[in-house]
């Protein structure tokens, strides 16, 4: 066997160890079996909250364990693959297997960043708001383009989306967005992705085809769950109804149905305006007020290693994220793991798989130093 092939087995081997230990895998196979004995129980749901928790730890645990086996298999098939073709001499046998086994260390290292998503709120759905920044119609186009970037994305991980707020703009784009999207570790995948992003190009909107720079912020906080007690005092909050703009029919745009909280405290400002229904709307908001009081929790309990607090600051020059370059060449690079790409339009197509993972590994390995 070829030294790279075994440096590829040893890889792939390790990943896995790392698996097991990282899920307890024993413990968690044990658990697993429990669950299943429990759910079959006739009685199993009568208590609806209790049977949604085990049927969501249930689902979990059989996801992590299914992931481990595969690889596990295909680790023993690969390997075996190699021994036989070695062994008769068939080289055909023996490339086809190596090349099954160069996917399997993409994959298991795959795995291995996955495992990584155990922090509190990781599994949870996800807000995404994004803002323009300074610079009228060209800032607000950027944003709209930065709402297909994420939307695609979403289409490429089988993640749903939901439209909570939509602020346009005067000419072209968007001035603010809020999305919900509901997804396996929605938040753990996109948390990373908070800051401000620049777009330089030239510029659709210039008659004279200057070099443009743009800004606008993406910020990404989690869906509270049900058993996550966030107390808000009413005393805290000032409510404003507006009249709703944009997409919506005709009744969306003569009432004031939609909704601005502002939570005196913290300052925090949310709104919603997706609903025809005022009441619906303000609960809407109120959910999203939890979610980001939370959030903001996180960040405190995280700060050590966090640097997404640096990133809520000024939309501008020195606080960007990642920038996108269009003109004269085409780049986009992640300014916190100096990752980049050439295909800049595959990249706002939603391919940023490479640049969510690479922040993510970075963001767990700072934590995990501190």
């Amino acid at each position: 066997m070829q030294a790279e092939t075994q440096a590829q087995i040893d890889i792939i081997t390790t990943a896995i160890d790392l698996l097991r230990k990282h899920v307890d895998f024993e413990a968690a196979t044990a658990r697993l079996a429990e669950l299943e004995a429990l759910s079959a129980e006739g009685d199993f749901w009568n208590d609806q909250a209790a049977a949604q928790e085990a049927m969501r730890e249930k689902n979990r645990l059989q996801r992590q364990i299914e992931a481990i086996t595969a690889l596990q298999t295909e680790l023993d098939d690969a390997t075996g693959l190699i021994e036989l073709g070695e062994m008769e001499g068939d080289e055909e046998v023996v490339a086809e297997a190596e090349a099954s086994l160069a996917e399997l260390v993409t994959l298991a290292e795959k795995r291995q960043l996955e495992s990584l998503l155990s922090g509190e709120a990781d599994g949870n759905d996800c807000f995404l708001e994004i803002h323009a920044g300074a610079g009228g119609t060209e800032a607000q186009d950027w944003a709209a383009m930065l709402v297909r970037m994420y939307s695609r994305w979403c289409e490429r991980r089988g993640f749903k989306l939901q439209m909570i707020e939509e602020s346009a703009g005067e000419e072209a784009g968007i001035k603010s967005v809020t999305m919900r999207i509901e997804g396996d570790n929605a938040y753990g995948w996109l948390k990373t992705e908070s800051g401000v992003h620049r777009l330089v190009r030239i510029s659709p909107y210039d008659s004279s085809a200057r070099r443009h720079t743009s800004f606008a912020s993406a910020w990404v906080y989690p869906v509270v769950d049900d058993d996550i007690e966030i107390e808000i005092e009413d005393k805290d909050l000032r409510v404003d109804t507006y009249r709703a703009s944009g997409a919506g029919g005709q009744h969306v745009n003569k009432t004031d149905s939609a909704i601005r909280i502002t939570h005196l405290p913290t300052n925090i400002v949310v709104q919603c305006q997706n609903d025809r229904s005022q009441h619906r709307n303000r609960a809407t908001a109120l959910n999203m007020l939890k979610a980001r009081l939370y959030e903001l929790e996180l960040q405190k309990r995280e700060e050590a290693a966090n640097d997404a607090a640096s990133s809520k600051t000024d939309i501008g020059w020195g606080n960007q994220i990642r920038s996108y370059v269009l003109h004269p060449y085409q780049m986009v690079k992640d300014l916190r793991t100096s990752i980049e790409k050439g295909n800049a339009g595959a990249v706002l197509d939603g391919d940023l798989d490479d640049f969510v993972e690479a922040s993510l590994a970075a963001r767990v390995g700072a934590q995990r130093d501190s």
